[in-house]
């Protein structure tokens, strides 16, 4: 059998398999920000925040928490504010350095981060509901092999 786009009969299975990654992602993700906005008002960014800050019940400085996110700190900054607005977020200072503060979950939002946590996982398990525990677990091996050889083959 040889590939639509020319070639050998597995020379484009790599890229395809990336494209099938991100395209699945892609509209996951589509579905989980539109539902957090319709559902809770809220940006799958500040759920990030929220999610990444219910793991920490002593909260995170700016530093660690944009290192948890992988994001600069600029962007943690206009998140975290916006928490901070709405009552889900409360800053603390450190008295022992004066430029750190510290970050964590009123009780508002750890209460209001649990019920969109609840709806998360509710969606996931309804976008994936047609797969069943088997294939599931097939695919988290082979997913599980692909991020291993990415990291084994860094360029």
């Amino acid at each position: 059998m040889i590939e639509k786009h020319g070639g050998a009969p597995h020379s484009k299975l790599s890229l395809r398999l990336w494209l099938r990654l991100l395209s699945c992602s892609t509209v996951i993700e589509k579905r989980i920000r539109q539902k957090l906005i319709d559902d809770f008002d809220t940006t799958l960014p500040r759920f990030d925040v929220l999610a990444t800050l219910a793991r920490a019940p002593d909260g995170l400085t700016m530093g660690e928490l944009s290192t948890a996110l992988l994001v600069s700190g600029g962007n943690v900054t206009t998140v975290v504010q916006r928490l901070i607005e709405d009552g889900h977020v409360e800053r603390i200072a450190n008295k022992a350095d004066r430029r750190s503060i510290t970050v964590r979950l009123t009780k508002r939002g750890r209460a209001d981060f649990q019920a969109m946590a609840e709806a998360h996982e509710a969606w996931i398990e309804a976008y994936l509901a047609d797969l069943g525990d088997a294939e599931i677990e097939a695919l988290l091996d082979g997913l599980n092999r692909v991020r291993a050889s990415v990291e084994r083959n860094k360029s």
